[in-house]
């Protein structure tokens, strides 16, 4: 039992989903982190294969607003990821409709406000402890005008 929990918190760690921070030198570098078809990564494994239209328009919504690329430190999970890294299982990560990403350079502060004003932000979640931020683009309820928060939000 105590080596398939210890195999569990080493895979979760690589996984990278749980990027734990910077990269590079500086508050707003890039240095060190991966880039796959036009995009930052906190680390190879990281999976950005599978992102709707839908969620690429407020990814671009993010990096407008705040000139800068985004770094994604979860994207895609496929069901065994997902577990792994701790998802529901109605993650929105399975379905390409999520991301966890940070902005060097830019206060976690700051992309939580744009989020909660951003229209196209169905979901957020804020970890506390982490450096990253989760978006969705799932339907919010009717008459939402925020998006629905979860984890510290």
């Amino acid at each position: 039992m105590l080596r398939l929990i210890a195999a569990l918190c080493c895979a979760t760690l690589l996984s990278g989903c749980f990027f734990l921070g910077g990269g590079g030198s500086g508050p707003a570098s890039y240095n060190g982190y991966v880039q796959r078809s036009g995009m930052y990564l906190a680390s190879w494994d990281v999976d950005n294969s599978c992102i709707s239209p839908k969620l690429q328009r407020v990814i671009d919504s993010f990096e407008r607003r705040f000139g800068r690329k985004i770094v994604v430190s979860s994207g895609y999970r496929d069901p065994i990821r997902n577990i792994i890294g701790g998802g529901t299982e109605s993650s929105h990560h399975m379905n390409c409709e999520a991301v966890d990403f940070f902005i060097p350079g830019v206060s976690k502060s700051s992309l939580i406000a744009y989020a909660m004003d951003n229209p196209l932000v169905g979901g957020l979640g804020c970890y506390s402890g982490r450096s990253f931020i989760h978006v969705d683009v799932r339907d919010r309820p009717r008459g939402y005008r925020k998006p629905v928060t979860f984890s510290g939000c």
